[in-house]
């Protein structure tokens, strides 16, 4: 029986690394003797998170395009050159029957190395607005994964699926996890709980927002579960208390979930995923910072199904504390809202996505 051998990029943020890893433990399930070899950035967090979940990892030294005039930004062309180079050595050593990219700076070159070495790659796009990498390396991809509906502007037709995006397999059971969430999280089970995902990095503005707020919530006999991301833990852990925790990462995303009344979240691709999935009431509050706006876009998909509500960043002084009481005070609305955004889950995103890469290497 022939052994596969599989490799995935994809990294910079939580958004990019969880589907891969998503995909990689769905082969892995196929093909139990198969060989695994992540490529990330290498500062950046895949190279603790994939390790973590038991793969092996190589890092090339590459980064983002600054918006401005930076050093960063002259020294571009270098690590873009080296890290093709790099990426072509590990193809060589490691003869991967596939490539499979799920975005992120590392996933760029490796791709486009494969796809000069005709090793078939699989791109596995998150957004509703695809990055430029993606574009570029969709000419020569063999098949396009993707989780929006209307994308032909950007990427040939024929070779693009629908399949959503992939998503930890955990969360399908959350139904069943409530009690032990509330014990994990020593909630109080009579009190309304708010979870704040900003990211794995953090979001500034939705932490400032939740500071500025955080005693009108309490007040409204709210508890609150509040990720704040690593780059703000240290600013914001002295607001713990029995009402509020406060967590730079959280681990079991699942009892997070389960344990949750209501979230206000960023509106990244994989987030918007999961929070279909999940099915509770969420107020989407999308980064304005990234490429083309492409969160708002995300976000915009769900809330004119009805399936979320929307708060830009320029209106949360004024409209913030609004919508969240007419939400909390509305059990009606917040049954609408959660009915409507499961109707947009694709719980079965990974396997259509491991079908298809089965039908390329076979």
């Amino acid at each position: 029986m022939k052994t596969y051998k599989f490799i995935l990029s994809g990294g910079g943020t939580g958004g990019h690394i969880y589907p891969a890893v998503a995909i990689a433990n769905e082969l892995k399930l196929r093909f139990p003797n198969a060989e695994f070899l992540f490529v990330g950035a290498q500062d950046k967090m895949e190279m603790q998170k994939v390790p973590q979940a038991g793969y092996k990892i190589k890092g090339l030294w590459i980064a983002g395009l600054q918006r401005k005039l930076t050093l960063q930004n002259l020294m571009f062309p270098v690590k873009l050159i080296d890290s093709l180079l790099k990426s072509r050595r590990i193809i060589k050593e490691f003869k991967p029957d596939i490539a499979i990219g799920t975005g992120g700076f590392a996933s760029g070159p490796l791709l486009q190395m494969a796809n000069m070495m005709g090793i078939p790659t699989v791109i596995q796009e998150q957004n509703s607005f695809p990055g430029i990498t993606n574009k570029l390396l969709s000419k020569k991809a063999s098949a396009i994964c993707v989780a929006y509906e209307n994308l032909e502007r950007f990427f040939p037709e024929d070779k693009m699926i629908l399949t959503g995006n992939p998503v930890r397999q955990d969360l399908i059971t959350i139904e069943s996890k409530r009690e032990e969430a509330i014990a994990h999280f020593h909630l109080d089970k009579n009190k309304k709980t708010l979870l704040v995902l900003g990211g794995s990095l953090g979001a500034r503005r939705v932490n400032q927002l939740i500071e500025k707020e955080l005693e009108a919530i309490i007040g409204q006999g709210v508890q609150i579960i509040w990720q704040c991301g690593k780059l703000y833990f240290e600013e914001y852990k002295k607001f713990n208390s029995a009402q509020v925790q406060v967590m730079a990462f959280i681990e079991r995303m699942d009892l997070v979930y389960a344990g949750a009344d209501m979230i206000i979240s960023r509106a990244g691709a994989s987030s918007v995923s999961e929070l279909c999935i999940v099915g509770k009431p969420v107020i989407f509050i999308p980064s304005p910072n990234v490429a083309e706006d492409h969160q708002t876009k995300n976000a915009k998909a769900i809330v004119d199904k009805e399936g979320a509500l929307l708060l830009k960043e320029y209106e949360l002084n004024e409209l913030f504390a609004v919508v969240f009481q007419n939400l909390l005070h509305d059990e009606q609305k917040q049954k609408q809202l959660s009915n409507n955004i499961k109707l947009l889950a694709r719980p079965n995103a990974t396997k259509m996505i491991v079908d298809k890469i089965e039908e390329l290497i076979k």
